[in-house]
């Protein structure tokens, strides 16, 4: 029975802002870089941008963040890799879900306006009236950077199409597979949210990431109604089979929402309807360890709350029991996991919390070990 020995964790992050959705690599070099949507004040507002740190002692510390995306809207869910070739891409979606939540809350007005705070009611209102219909047009979708040395310089960003938390992942001929929620073809730009589509599909790259074709869409379980299935991660296991993991909002599974995994064998040509993997949780990110095996983290929002790994032996057929990386007593507002392997075979999760003692959340980052 595998289990996780926990050595430490901390705070990395410096600036005072929410943040919030981060994804770890681990470069060839050892450099560690974080992401993650931060300068913003709370889980849904309009002030989000991606935010950049790394860290080249194996997250003993930490730099203060490089801004890599501030955007006219709320810049959310940033994803990180890098490929074979030495590339950093960077994926995140631009959001006005708290514009829905603004009219929402002035449609009840009393207590639930309040609610949101004087101040904070008064700067979403001033970003809602520079909002126009092209602008929204022009800035709502599915978004990535491009680096090609380490991250001094970035290309402009573009719109690959899909998007996820975590980002796309390499494949072993050198492909790249992006598995996301598909950006729409038809965007009602008074009543959007996001820019995102109910369904789920795989887009590639054949050029380092520069352009994104969509291959196919990811079936849905039966009995399960579109647009229940978010923020999936990818991987591919030793067999060569890819292996990803689903968030399940599901009606049938509504009081444990948790993981559901979908199947590749062609390459992500087409891939299998999902299946439950008894893991309660999500969203996951899912990593291969050197020795062949697959790790995939996720939050626990149920409680005692954290954060949580399971471990395949078997290229993702079967999952272990989960193992616990932390565990609050009260529920919080947090998760978001990713993993990358240290060179010495330990493990280094960061994922967002809101601390008891702060109004803005934080990223913390655990190192430990699997035994």
């Amino acid at each position: 029975m595998p289990e996780a020995i926990v050595r430490d964790v901390k705070t990395i992050s410096v600036h005072q802002s929410y943040h919030g959705w981060p994804t770890v690599v681990r470069r060839k070099g050892g450099e560690l870089v974080v992401v993650c949507s931060a300068g913003r004040e709370r889980h849904v507002c309009p002030f989000g941008q991606v935010h950049l740190i790394r860290s080249a002692d194996n997250g003993r510390s930490w730099s203060a963040p490089e801004v890599l995306v501030n955007g006219p809207l709320d810049d959310r869910d940033a994803g990180i890799i890098e490929t074979s070739k030495g590339t950093l891409l960077v994926n995140w979606f631009t959001s006005l879900a708290w514009r829905n939540s603004l009219a929402a809350a002035e449609a009840a007005g009393g207590e639930r306006l309040a609610a949101m705070g004087d101040g904070f009611v008064v700067r979403c209102r001033k970003i809602r009236a520079l909002l126009n219909d092209d602008l929204i047009r022009r800035e709502l979708g599915t978004w990535m950077l491009r680096s090609t040395d380490g991250g001094r310089t970035w290309s402009e960003k573009y719109d690959c199409g899909v998007g996820s938390p975590h980002g796309p992942t390499e494949l072993s001929d050198g492909r790249l597979l992006f598995v996301g929620n598909c950006k729409t073809a038809t965007l009602d730009v008074h009543r959007a949210g996001c820019a995102y589509a109910p369904n789920l599909c795989a887009a590639e790259s054949t050029d380092d990431g520069l352009t994104w074709r969509r291959l196919c869409d990811i079936p849905q379980r039966e009995g399960d109604p579109l647009g229940c299935y978010h923020e999936p991660h990818a991987v591919q296991a030793r067999d060569g089979r890819i292996i990803v993991h689903i968030r399940n909002h599901g009606p049938a599974d509504r009081r444990q929402w948790g993981t559901l995994q979908s199947e590749s064998s062609d390459g992500g040509r087409t891939f299998s309807a999902p299946r439950d993997i008894g893991l309660t949780g999500y969203p996951a990110h899912l990593l291969a360890l050197r020795d062949g095996r697959l790790l995939t983290s996720y939050g626990y929002r149920l409680l005692p709350s954290g954060n949580r790994v399971a471990l395949s032996e078997d290229n993702g057929r079967t999952w272990s029991a989960p193992m616990i990386l932390d565990e609050k007593p009260i529920g919080r507002d947090l998760g978001y996991p990713a993993t990358v392997e240290l060179g010495d075979g330990s493990l280094l999760t960061v994922w967002y919390e809101k601390l008891p003692e702060s109004t803005l959340a934080t990223l913390q980052a655990a190192r430990w070990e699997l035994r």
